[in-house]
């Protein structure tokens, strides 16, 4: 039986089983094999975002998975048994999980939950990630913390444009709620004008590059937009929702390193 609270003390020692079995030259016992199925079940409905609020329990024998819990909606249980028959060798599921209409997920505790702690490490890793390759990467040191969606900018920027950037680059990434700029300006320090143009980028990079700020993008749907690079000169085609997610799309590219303009010609709405 498996609960959220006790998920890293459990996968510890399952992993130490398995590392032991494997040291031995022996199979897996059946009880270390339903530990890993258990495991395989469980943290996958703590990285779902309509599964993970709510307490629902595995447990795994001879192929067989029983579920338990509360859910509020028919196709949350039913998510929840098509999860356990996709993980190796559940053969069965015994859905015992109860719909309850107006079922109010536990209290969120002060310790994120696994889930949580994936969500927002995607999250940094992304903002980080977009910062590097932003125009204004050079005139920033920025670190980069995030809580339940909630990021906080940290270190030094060498202007006021850059900090800014920096923020929008933030707010506009995929699962973020709230940013908290508290980049510091700089603006004296050796080496830390922003190279805005004629940075030596090929142009694959500055296609990935864009391509890549659009796909952990919030607000931009990247799967709509064709991206082509010829000299620096980033061509956009394809056909936008409204005229806002137009416009940041075309921000969005600008503000990639070395792109010299965007043609947006062939961004349509």
């Amino acid at each position: 039986m498996f609960k959220q609270k006790s998920n890293l003390l459990l996968a510890s020692a399952m992993a130490a089983a398995v590392a032991g079995a494997s040291f031995a030259g022996t199979k897996p016992t059946q009880e270390v094999i339903e530990a890993r199925q258990e495991t395989q079940i469980w943290t996958t409905y703590a990285l779902s975002p309509y599964l993970r609020a709510n307490d629902l329990k595995v447990s795994v024998h001879e192929g067989k998975a029983t579920l338990t819990g509360k859910v509020a909606e028919d196709v949350n249980k039913d998510l929840a048994r098509q999860i356990a028959l996709g993980v190796d060798g559940i053969k069965a599921v015994e859905n015992k999980i109860e719909v309850v209409p107006d079922y109010k997920a536990p209290a969120q505790s002060a310790d994120r939950s696994y889930g949580e702690v994936v969500d927002d490490a995607s999250i940094t890793s992304a903002v980080k990630s977009k910062l590097m390759w932003s125009r204004h990467a050079d005139g920033l040191s920025a670190n980069v913390a995030t809580r339940r969606g909630k990021v906080e900018l940290t270190g030094t920027a060498s202007s006021m444009e850059a900090k800014d950037a920096a923020g929008k680059l933030a707010m506009n990434t995929r699962g973020v709620h709230t940013v908290n700029n508290q980049l510091v300006l700089e603006t004296g320090k050796p080496g830390a004008v922003a190279k805005t143009e004629g940075t030596d980028m090929t142009d694959g990079w500055i296609t990935t590059k864009v391509k890549s700020t659009y796909m952990y993008s919030s607000n931009v749907n990247g799967s709509d937009i064709a991206v082509s690079t010829n000299a620096g000169v980033v061509t956009l085609t394809g056909k936008m929702d409204n005229g806002a997610e137009r416009a940041l799309a075309i921000e969005l590219a600008r503000n990639v390193k070395g792109v010299k303009s965007v043609d947006s010609s062939s961004l349509t709405m």
